[in-house]
């Protein structure tokens, strides 16, 4: 009796293991099935493919020693770890949970630094303790504790500095902290804290030219101005000191209605690029690899998020601008396909170029990356 009780009971866990099993395969095969990569128009010879996916609010990416791709969320509080993407043996690790809009990631002599609201924080020998990471050191806990705007992009410049952008509290409104609407940087150590750039509304992206080291970055227009005004930008600042226009200038030479007579025109640095309006750009890189083609060599690949309240959606999308020539700063779309019919099924937030030439594409709606690759 004993034993065909055991039996039984042996036969019931059985099936919930393979019951439970089977739910897991269902949710990834389902989870699997959102991402419409047929959707996903590109350019003759270039494709796109999973490397990889369930990392929930995937946004900024970085690159450690190694090769391990760390990527850092909004409203999950995670950052990520990911190792052998693309590939049967692709694992994903969470190195962090419980923290405030980790967006930004860096990494710098095998630490890896995370951006919150108010703090940057340091992962020490981070690529040895995936699976068990060490506490966080405290780089520097003294930014603003204003969540709108307050999620950041960080990357280390050539100057070896880190560079940290503090959006404007708002969608447009003066601010008497200057903090507020600029790029900021500091040593690795977190001391010498200083503001690099002013009048910037919300960069969540940028990059130094290959070849003159010159710091080029997003910024997200303000909304309620209509649907066509005013433009995202692509700016340069070739030095410290200068002020871009926020919140007294939009664009070229499109005044603020409540700010815009506070300041002269030829007083801010006007955009290289007027990008379409609430196409929300974001993540943007140097293409700097050698598997596209040479036309492709050094131009700027930008994610465009999507627009929140366009009558008619814009954005989802990887667009490129070319940045070679003073006068050549032609814009164009890369990759589409993300806005289907009108709806979104994901949202590009960042882009990064991996060793081998190819592109990633992160995308915090569908919780996935993707991989772009070219063959002729």
């Amino acid at each position: 009796m004993k034993a065909s009780k055991t039996a039984t009971l042996s036969a019931v866990r059985t099936y919930q293991n393979v019951s439970f099993l089977l739910v897991l395969f269902l949710a990834a095969i389902s989870h699997a099935s959102d991402l419409h990569l047929d959707y996903i128009k590109l350019p003759p010879g270039f494709s796109i493919e999973v490397y990889a996916q369930n990392i929930p609010g995937a946004r900024s990416m970085t690159l450690g020693a190694k090769g391990t791709l760390f990527v850092g969320s909004r409203g999950e509080g995670k950052v990520y770890a990911v190792v052998n993407g693309g590939t049967p043996k692709a694992k994903v690790y969470t190195i962090a949970k419980g923290l405030r809009e980790p967006n930004g990631v860096a990494f710098r002599k095998g630490s890896l630094y995370v951006a919150e609201i108010s703090r940057v924080i340091r992962f020490d020998n981070i690529e040895e303790h995936l699976a068990a990471p060490p506490r966080p050191v405290v780089v520097n806990a003294t930014f603003p504790d204003k969540s709108h705007h307050g999620w950041k992009f960080i990357r280390f410049g050539p100057d070896g500095k880190l560079y940290v952008p503090v959006g404007a509290p708002c969608n447009v409104c003066e601010s008497k902290d200057p903090r507020f609407a600029s790029i900021m940087r500091m040593n690795p150590d977190g001391s010498q804290l200083e503001i690099f750039a002013r009048g910037i509304r919300n960069t969540v992206g940028f990059d130094w030219h290959p070849v003159t080291h010159e710091l080029w970055f997003t910024d997200n227009g303000r909304d309620w101005m209509g649907d066509n005004r005013p433009p995202d930008e692509l700016n340069r600042a070739p030095k410290a000191g200068l002020h871009f226009g926020f919140p007294y200038w939009h664009g070229h030479n499109i005044p603020d209605p409540e700010f815009g007579s506070m300041m002269k025109k030829d007083a801010f640095v006007p955009p290289e690029v007027e990008l379409p309006a609430h196409v929300a750009a974001l993540g943007m890189r140097f293409y700097t690899g050698s598997m596209f083609p040479s036309q492709y060599h050094g131009r700027i690949f930008i994610a465009e998020h999507g627009s929140w309240n366009r009558t008619t959606p814009t954005g989802y999308r990887v667009s490129m601008v070319a940045s070679k020539g003073e006068k050549d700063r032609s814009y164009q779309v890369f990759a589409e396909g993300w806005l289907h019919k009108g709806s979104a099924w994901g949202r590009p937030v960042d882009v990064q170029v991996l060793p081998d030439g190819s592109l990633l594409v992160s995308d915090d709606k569908a919780d996935a990356i993707y991989r772009i690759s070219y063959r002729k």
